[in-house]
This record gives C-alpha cells, structure tokens and sequence, in this order.
C-alpha cells in the first residue's frame, strides 16, 4: 500500500527519490498494492493530521481505487501480534490478500519479518528487490496467485 510518507516523499523528494520511484513502478503495474476499508480511513486520517493538501488526499485514494486490490477481511489469529494495535489491519490486510511483501519504516513490524508468510521490509529493500526482478525479465508470483505481479502492503 502507498500512504502519507511515500506520496509526500515522492510529491517533494524529487525525481530520484527511491520512494517516488516506488510510486511510478506501482503506476506502471511492476507490484499490485492491497488496501482494506480500515487501510483507506487510516490513510485519510493520517494526511488529514499531516495537513496535506486536500488535492494529495485525493490523487492517493483515487489511485488506489483505481490501481489498487481491495481487499475484504477476515480475522485470522496471528503467530505474533504487533505491539501497535494499529499495525493489525495491515497485517490482516497483507495475510487476506496473500501478499508477498509488507512495506513499512516501523520497526516493530519489521521485526515481526520472520513471524508471518510474507516478507515485511522497508520500501528501499523492496525496491532493491522489484529492480533487480525486472531487470531479469521475471514476474515474481503472488502466493496462490501464479502469473501476478508482487504484491505490496504498504504500512506508515
């Protein structure tokens, strides 16, 4: 998922700022991005509180409208819980949607990495990842979603 941190970092980072470079891989279908409902009012809240523009809120939720995979959840029980009971909508929304990654610069949830089936990693590890994929040719398959793209959950 893209939320505040990378659409602000990408807006005013510049062109070859690695999280603007993220956001045009994901415009130009290299990973899918998952959201959940609770995802969504997350991200609007958090840019609401971040005072960014009402334009930015926007681009972002109609983006992932249009570009992204909702996602419907169901409770699942966790091998390990997140010390941020914030973090659990983006765990159900990543374990629901058989994500192969989830993307976050918190370090309580990477440090849940090796706990879950996907991979939690910060968005430069991800990116190292998706370059060095696309520059083989290869398409990295989606758990139980052979022939798709990687998937992304993006935790801010």
């Amino acid at each position: 998922m893209t939320a505040y941190h990378v659409v602000l970092a990408a807006q005013w980072g510049g062109e070859h700022n690695p999280n603007h470079e993220l956001l045009e891989r994901w415009e130009q279908n290299q990973f899918t991005l998952l959201y959940s409902t609770d995802i969504l009012h997350e991200y609007i809240a958090k840019l609401i509180e971040k005072q960014a523009p009402r334009s930015a809120i926007v681009q972002l939720i109609t983006a992932l409208l249009k570009l992204g995979i909702a996602v419907e959840i169901q409770p699942f029980h966790f091998p390990k819980y997140p010390h941020d009971p914030d973090d659990i909508s983006f765990l159900l929304c990543a374990g629901n949607g058989a994500a192969t990654h989830l993307i976050s610069y918190d370090q309580d949830l990477i440090t849940l990495n090796l706990t879950y089936s996907f991979s939690i990693c910060q968005p430069l590890e991800f990116l190292k990842e998706l370059r060095q994929v696309c520059s083989l040719n290869f398409v990295l398959c989606c758990k139980n979603s052979p022939g798709k793209h990687p998937t992304l959950q993006r935790r801010f």
